[in-house]
């Protein structure tokens, strides 16, 4: 059956097991609540189902707990950063902490990182600037099995290399929800397909192809070996378009930080890294700040005059989902299915703690 926790216990739990394997008690607690902040934000995905890959990462040693991000280039507006192989949860939020030390001098920043092991949910940083009334832009590629097959290929190739914008809607009394743009170029997120065969759910048509490169709505098939030991793949989102969007976050979060792309047949590593180029920018910086306050307010407000479309709720833009997921998850408390719970069981164990 599943469980139900409320997000304080479930960030103790998740706490707990990463203090085992070897962080620190402020790292463990940052990790944990980024993780349980992704199950509340209805982003299961990237929440507490990851952390048995983590253990299993630490374990094999392609996770290093404790580390810090590392400064390699320092140029003024640029900032080339190494995240060690750290938690991407860790080095993330302090290569944004850096970024946002430029912006302050210079009202924009370009900072790429690179090495970094899997940083979880990109909107977590977007939310970061927008809550300073900055943009941010942020394109990321995944060195891992590579799951998303290419438009017309037929086995997987890369990652599902998201990509994020965050935008700050209006100023100071004005100031509206964000608009926070957070999603994979594949067509579903990879955590999706393990939540989807972890609640024994089939998918929608069109998301995935089996290990023959046969379309199927099994999410196994990116999940477990199949038949021939091998993995079926997502699909991209948009066709040609998502597939391209997803080229050029593998080069420009991959190539250009310096991270590498993948191009190598697949392991069966658990370590995920990730290499990500951001953007941040103080519309002060650029004079436009009023203006831009008022027309964001603007066409957000002109969007939801829209009327609801038949058998909808009517219009929600970016972010939306998210809010409304925390209001009610804070209230209800956070849903793990019995496998996923089974799972952090499990990781618990490898390092010694029972729940």
């Amino acid at each position: 059956m599943p469980i139900t926790l409320q997000a304080q216990d479930l960030e103790q739990h998740i706490s707990r097991i990463f203090v085992a394997a070897g962080s620190s008690a402020s790292e463990a607690q940052e990790v944990a609540a980024n993780l349980v902040m992704a199950n509340l934000s209805g982003h299961d995905s990237h929440g507490v189902g990851m952390a048995p890959r983590y253990i299993d990462a630490i374990l094999e040693g392609g996770l290093t707990p404790n580390s810090d991000v590392a400064v390699r280039v320092d140029s003024g507006m640029l900032l080339g950063l190494d995240g060690q192989q750290g938690f991407g949860q860790t080095v993330g939020v302090q290569a944004m902490n850096l970024a946002f030390d430029r912006v302050a001098q210079h009202g924009a920043c370009i900072m790429s990182l690179s090495h970094a092991h899997h940083l979880g949910r990109i909107g977590h940083f977007a939310e970061m600037a927008v809550a300073r009334g900055w943009v941010s832009l942020h394109f990321v590629n995944v060195l891992s099995r590579p799951v998303v097959a290419p438009w017309h290929g037929g086995d997987g190739r890369f990652g599902t290399n998201p990509c994020c914008i965050g935008i700050p809607v209006g100023m100071d009394d004005t100031t509206r929800e964000p608009f926070v743009l957070d999603f994979a170029t594949s067509r579903v997120a990879q955590g999706k397909m393990r939540v989807a065969h972890n609640e024994g759910k089939e998918v929608a048509p069109g998301t995935l192809i089996d290990e023959h490169g046969q379309p199927t709505n099994r999410p196994g098939v990116v999940v477990v070996p199949q038949s021939n030991g091998g993995y079926g793949a997502l699909m991209p989102f948009g066709e040609h378009k998502g597939f391209g969007l997803a080229v050029a976050c593998e080069l420009l979060g991959g190539a250009l930080s310096g991270g590498g792309t993948w191009h190598r047949a697949a392991d069966t590593k658990r370590a995920v890294y990730n290499g990500m180029l951001s953007i941040i920018i103080d519309p002060k910086a650029l004079g436009t700040q009023l203006s831009f306050a008022q027309e964001t307010l603007a066409f957000i407000d002109w969007l939801r005059q829209s009327p609801a479309s038949p058998n909808s709720d009517g219009v929600r833009v970016a972010g939306d989902p998210e809010r409304a997921a925390r209001a009610a998850r804070k209230k209800n408390g956070i849903v793990v299915d019995d496998a996923t719970w089974q799972e952090i069981q499990d990781a618990a164990r490898k390092v010694g703690v029972t729940l």
